[in-house]
């Protein structure tokens, strides 16, 4: 009967030390696998500016602070990652200097407006070819003028923060 007993317990005790150890491979599986998908994204250049069609339909992109406020124009920013060529979710906060009269977006991205109105928040994902990552806004006719504010995050993590006017054309 002490044979058998004994023999219980180093089965018992090699079932837990099994499942201990098992369970603490799958655990530094999890945590090095974690380690991967959150690789830090360095920056190499952040540009701000507008888009020009010209003619030919050739798209130009000139890097530039003041916005001129005319329906059509495109303003946004740009980013070189370094040494990524993979897909990248980021995170923009668009702050106005006051209420728009609307707010729109072309595509079903995952947009959000704050509570006061001046606010918007776009979520996307996007493959950064040869490295870059961007996005640009399109001047609506009730669009304010004035100072404006855009903050990029990837991973929670601000990347990059760009201070701009849009101001009144010339009539």
């Amino acid at each position: 009967m002490l044979m058998k007993n004994f023999a219980y317990g180093v089965v018992l005790a090699s079932c837990w030390l099994t499942s201990w150890v098992v369970s603490s491979l799958a655990v530094n599986d999890i945590v090095s696998s974690e380690s991967v998908n959150t690789k830090t994204i360095s920056v190499k250049k952040t540009e701000f500016g507008v888009l020009r069609d010209d003619s030919n339909g050739k798209v130009t992109f000139i890097p530039t602070t003041n916005v001129p406020h005319k329906e059509g124009n495109r303003y946004g920013w740009r980013i070189q990652l370094k040494d990524s060529q993979s897909e990248v979710t980021w995170r923009e906060v668009l702050r106005l200097p006051k209420l728009p009269e609307t707010w729109s977006t072309a595509s079903g991205e995952n947009f959000s407006i704050s509570a006061d109105g001046m606010e918007a928040v776009t979520k996307r994902t996007q493959v950064a070819k040869k490295g870059v990552i961007e996005n640009f806004w399109t001047i609506a006719s009730g669009d304010p003028t004035g100072k404006h504010t855009i903050t990029v995050y990837i991973n929670d993590r601000r990347i990059s923060f760009f201070e701009f006017e849009v101001v009144p054309t010339k009539k």
